[in-house]
């Protein structure tokens, strides 16, 4: 038995599912959406992601070909109930992950403030108070992200990272709160994402991209299209991000609005990593489907691997799109194979919700983006501290390190020694 098999079991027998003027209504397990399933003697086919996609029975048709079989005579489907399904597992190296996370608070400070010591000041007036500098307020502002503390007990943080040597000066909790909602400090955050993820630009060369939204605390209401009234829940800041599948590094982010499609930042963040990173392979989701898209990633020296969709026709012969429609159609499995790692982008959601959370504190939008932008750099410095453990890539951020000044490894070394 395997997964499908497994599950189908399991709706035929917890679900209702309904035969109306020749097909089979039958719910998902995961949601409110109801699949139309036909059984046809060679021809049998679902309206779910699964089938379009795999073009072979889905838990779905199978499971409906149980309750015929149960209810109306049919015949099942053919189910070893006597060996269990077993889930696909991936090798750890599980020593080097738990040195990673058990030393990951202290070395998060010394790289966090290692990528910011190469920050440029700007001017500041000859006369007045002066402000914090540049790099105190990144390190304090991605910090705080970091703990996923409060302004009142990031207060101790602060200082204790005072007291190390990372920020120049004492900086109270709240005031981090005002540094995010500076402005200026967005381009910052986009040009330190890009930072953090070059230690690993020999390694990536498979990029995936994806969007998620972190939740806010403001509350909107929208008209509902399908339904026909109004609705009302809380509203979201959309990201979009591009991530590398082997170690999951965030190459590019951009934050374009809670209603911008998918398609249209496929092209900025492809571009953004064509500047620094190798690009072989990029698996996508159909909604980044488009003639323009897969000439982008071949122009670029790399080969996307998108599902076509439904109505989607091969076109003219002897251009791209029609040579990736013929791949898709006719040599479905090692499509899938190739395509199946853009999964990776969906495990960085889930690391950095996981990690910083789903949602943000922050109530204005420029604070709002900011704090989003500062989860994808804790994450990357993250991932660059847990390559360094299990990879042996030496986090060096900036070029003056290669050219003779102490690397941040040796300063990893001599912090972990006292």
């Amino acid at each position: 038995m395997n997964l499908r098999e497994a599950k189908s079991l399991e709706i035929a027998a917890k679900f209702r599912l309904i035969f109306d003027k020749g097909v089979w209504l039958v719910p998902s397990q995961s949601s409110s959406a109801v699949y139309r399933v036909s059984l046809a003697p060679d021809n049998s086919t679902c309206t779910c992601e699964d089938f379009n996609l795999r073009a072979e029975p889905c838990k779905h048709i199978l499971a409906a070909r149980l309750v015929q079989a149960r209810d109306y005579g049919g015949k099942a489907p053919a189910i070893d109930t006597d060996v269990l399904p077993k889930k696909k597992t991936y090798k750890q190296n599980w020593p080097a992950y738990d040195e990673a996370q058990t030393t990951e608070k202290h070395r998060f400070q010394i790289l966090l403030h290692d990528i910011c010591r190469g920050l440029t000041e700007p001017s500041r007036p000859s006369k007045g108070r002066h402000g914090h500098t540049l790099r105190d307020t990144v390190f304090a502002a991605a910090f705080k992200v970091y703990t996923t503390f409060s302004s009142r007990r990031f207060s101790c943080d602060l200082l204790d990272a005072h007291t190390r040597g990372y920020v120049s000066r004492p900086i109270p909790g709240r005031k981090v709160n005002s540094f995010l909602e500076d402005e200026a400090l967005t381009s910052v955050l986009h040009d330190l994402i890009v930072q953090s993820s070059l230690p690993l630009r020999t390694v990536e060369t498979t990029f995936a991209p994806d969007s998620s939204g972190f939740s806010t605390s403001r509350f909107i209401r929208w008209y509902d299209e399908k339904y026909g009234h109004e609705r009302s829940g809380r509203d979201w800041i959309k990201c979009h991000v591009l991530t590398g599948t082997k170690t999951n590094i965030v190459t590019a982010v951009r934050i374009e609005g809670r209603d911008a499609g998918h398609s249209p930042q496929f092209k900025p963040l492809l571009e953004k990593t064509a500047e620094n990173f190798t690009i072989r392979e990029v698996p996508a989701d159909k909604a980044y489907l488009s003639r323009e898209n897969l000439e982008l990633v071949e122009s670029l020296g790399g080969t996307a691997y998108i599902p076509f969709k439904v109505n989607s026709v091969a076109g003219d012969g002897g251009d791209l799109w029609a040579k990736m429609f013929g791949f898709y159609q006719f040599k479905r499995e090692e499509f899938l194979a190739r395509y199946h790692q853009r999964s990776k982008v969906e495990s960085t959601f889930s690391m950095v919700n996981a990690k910083f959370g789903d949602a943000v504190r922050s109530k204005t939008d420029v604070a709002m983006k900011n704090e989003v932008l500062c989860k994808f750099l804790c994450h990357n410095i993250v991932v660059i501290h847990q390559s360094h453990r299990e990879l042996g890539i030496a986090p060096v951020f900036w070029e003056d390190e290669q050219q003779g000044d102490e690397p941040v490894v040796l300063r990893l070394a001599r912090n972990s020694a006292t």
